[in-house]
């Protein structure tokens, strides 16, 4: 799990379950000291181009506030994950705090890394209802400066399911058996995102019992990653979590592409490689 989160571009899938040698720094440093590092040593040059969004250099944000602007429009409202689904309270994270895994394999909030322009974690539940217990999900969006900053957050994701396959989520939650299955471009279906992971394991918390499915999906495009996750409950299966997250995760993409994309007529018939 991360929200985070080069040596090479897609070197996230490229590991694949084997050691993360010179991908990360390891640890919860990596997304403000390693991609920072990079930063210095590449300067300000523009974005490297995706290979699924044709981008607009002239609408990327170039200031925070532009950055947290955009991250606003792109996020998931509750609804997107169906009509029973409610806001959790609190709603909105800080946007000035960032979640890093501490060498103790819990996870804690600390300042913005700087290669960080924006990210905004919102938090949802779908009330108990009948024979299904509540089931609570997010949604996260990450504006780095650079698209192999970005490159490096998905990296740390399999670095940490390494290094914590169980991790302390707060003092009452706790996801164990973590597996990390990462997907590049052309691999597996991924036709919408330069790379794409789905982190799965076990939930268990003071609320819910456990262990639950527990589901973590994050795509990156150029300098953006998308998170979406259910910590399961009673009565949810593994499956129900993906039919869940599928129309939000699509949804955000779709309005990432809205906001970046150069505007460019499409020949007749052609589609985005997104419409799953």
């Amino acid at each position: 799990m991360g929200n985070g989160g080069p040596v090479r571009l897609g070197c996230a899938v490229a590991v694949c379950g084997l050691l993360l040698v010179g991908c990360t720094s390891g640890g919860a440093e990596a997304s403000g000291s390693t991609a920072t590092q990079n930063a210095d040593a590449t300067g300000t040059a523009a974005p490297s181009p995706t290979a699924v969004v044709d981008i607009d250099p002239g609408k990327l944000p170039t200031s925070a506030a532009q950055a947290a602007a955009l991250v606003r429009e792109v996020l998931a409202d509750p609804s997107a994950f169906g009509p029973d689904t409610v806001r959790r309270a609190p709603y909105e994270s800080d946007p000035r705090r960032w979640p890093a895994l501490g060498d103790d394999c819990v996870w804690h909030q600390q300042a913005l890394p700087k290669d960080v322009l924006a990210t905004l974690t919102r938090s949802y539940e779908i009330p108990a209802s009948g024979t299904k217990g509540p089931l609570r999900l997010s949604a996260v969006v990450t504006v780095h400066r650079t698209p192999e900053q970005a490159d490096w957050e998905n990296a740390e994701v399999l670095e940490e399911m390494m290094r914590c396959p169980t991790q302390q989520l707060r003092s009452d939650e706790m996801v164990t058996s973590l597996n990390d299955v990462p997907n590049s471009l052309g691999d597996a279906g991924n036709e919408y995102a330069d790379d794409a992971l789905n982190e799965l394991g076990s939930y268990t918390s003071t609320a819910v019992g456990g262990p639950h499915p527990y589901l973590w999906e994050q795509t990156r495009i150029g300098q953006f990653t998308l998170a979406v996750s259910a910590k399961g409950a009673k009565g949810w299966s593994r499956a129900d979590l993906f039919d869940r997250l599928r129309d939000p995760h699509v949804g955000m993409r779709a309005r990432l592409r809205a906001e970046i994309e150069r505007n460019t007529p499409e020949p007749s018939g052609s589609t985005n490689g997104d419409g799953r």
